[in-house]
């Protein structure tokens, strides 16, 4: 049976693999998108998560249209970097607004319904960066490594309700971003990858996929790599 999903930051890169991967698995999957385009073939709805109005006019739209949330990836993020000495505490601030506040914004909505139907699977997607920690990134890494740590205090709210929460955590993906690096600073990543190379989109979703499939029924509160054993040991 299809299941209502929703991808925060579902029109590019990780995001839109992650609700591409669940839509050919059968899904209703909408996604939210701050600009641009949204994609060919789901629900697009236009949703800022810094902002708690949006995200219940996102929420409410997406539940007339394919009922309530049953599986939320909190996928969307952005980054500022920056050395520390240099880094405006607005550029902080921001990055901890969108990846993590705005994280928590989304769950608190989408737990809400979970809660009613006593099940449900949140997702959320953090990084190698935020165990490993990265110069000039101590914004960023701030914002995923937190994810964990609400992730994980959220299995412990919400197990007994049958919702389970797992953060995934990506390594070098091939998106936007990471073409964007000089094929120097490509190479050095591959080159501290134990795996040799930099990993797809399609990497990150399958993972997604099995835990909001049947596969992850028994998982909560796990962090789970798919790093190419990049940050293995944390």
């Amino acid at each position: 049976m299809s299941r209502s999903v929703l991808v925060t930051g579902g029109n590019r890169g990780i995001g839109l693999a992650i609700a591409r991967e669940l839509a050919a698995g059968g899904d209703d999957v909408a996604v939210t998108y701050r600009s641009g385009e949204p994609p060919e073939g789901l629900l697009g709805v236009r949703c800022d998560i810094t902002d708690s109005a949006q995200v219940d006019a996102a929420f409410k739209e997406v539940e007339e249209a394919q009922g309530p949330v049953e599986v939320l990836v909190a996928n969307a993020g952005i980054t500022k970097d920056q050395l520390l000495a240099l880094m405006s505490e607005e550029d902080f601030s921001s990055v901890l607004d969108t990846n993590l506040t705005g994280s928590f914004r989304v769950t608190k909505r989408a737990v809400r319904g979970m809660m009613r139907k006593r099940s449900g699977r949140v997702i959320l997607i953090s990084s190698v960066v935020g165990l490993l920690g990265s110069g000039g990134q101590a914004n960023y890494a701030a914002s995923k490594a937190g994810l964990v740590g609400f992730g994980r205090s959220l299995a412990r709210e919400l197990g007994s309700r049958n919702i389970t929460v797992n953060v995934v955590s990506p390594g070098f993906v091939e998106t936007d971003m990471t073409a964007a690096l000089p094929e120097e600073r490509q190479a050095e990543i591959r080159k501290n990858v134990p795996l040799g190379r930099i990993g797809a989109t399609e990497d990150i979703a399958r993972t997604v996929a099995f835990l909001a499939g049947p596969g992850g029924s028994y998982i909560t509160g796990a962090v789970i790599p798919v790093d190419g054993g990049l940050g293995m040991g944390h």
